[in-house]
């Protein structure tokens, strides 16, 4: 994979991160596992991640989440910053193949994209995030993991339907954009 980072990087890590920090406050709480929702920045972070690639997904995972933490709540909860930059960079590392930009993304390119987020949600939710809330929060095992597995439930959920139906739609924008050419 050729990883290129440039100007259009640079704007979609701010657009990204903005957006992630926009989208902290919109969730829907699951009340039967306290600070625990489905959030549709995660939808946000898995595109941006899919479109740009592995560095623009972990910065926006990093820097969204640090902003949102810091600006909503007051303190940032390391053990879920960590994690959800992991997931951009994850979810990042197979961007050529999802086939977003060139206007290639049709049903075998969304299955993979969402089987890369299902795994990189269990990975990060599943095992990341429990084990750095105990080892840097000192937290209850039972009550991380629990966490843990309720974040990735609402994770793919969201991110299968948001993240997918945002894909979709940019690659035929992108396809239509692509195919105009200049006249002489």
């Amino acid at each position: 994979m050729k990883i290129k980072f440039g100007i259009k990087e640079v704007v979609a890590i701010g657009i990204g991160a903005a957006l992630f920090v926009a989208l902290t406050q919109v969730q829907i709480p699951l009340g039967f596992v306290p600070n625990t929702g489905m959030q549709p920045r995660a939808a946000v972070l898995a595109f941006m991640a899919a479109v740009f690639g592995p560095i623009v997904g972990c910065a926006v995972g990093f820097i969204g989440h640090t902003l949102g933490d810091a600006l909503f709540y007051g303190s940032v909860w390391w053990s879920w910053v960590i994690p959800d930059a992991l997931f951009g960079l994850l979810v990042g590392l197979f961007s050529e193949k999802y086939q977003i930009k060139n206007g290639g993304f049709t049903v075998k390119p969304a299955v993979l994209f969402n089987i890369v987020q299902i795994v990189a949600n269990a990975v990060c939710w599943c095992v990341v995030a429990p084990l750095f809330d105990i080892l840097i929060y000192a937290e209850p095992a039972n009550k991380v993991f629990t966490q843990g597995v309720t974040a990735f439930v609402a994770d793919i959920i969201v991110v299968g339907i948001i993240g997918t139906l945002l894909a979709f739609g940019y690659t035929k924008i992108s396809a239509k954009s692509s195919s105009l050419k200049k006249e002489d």
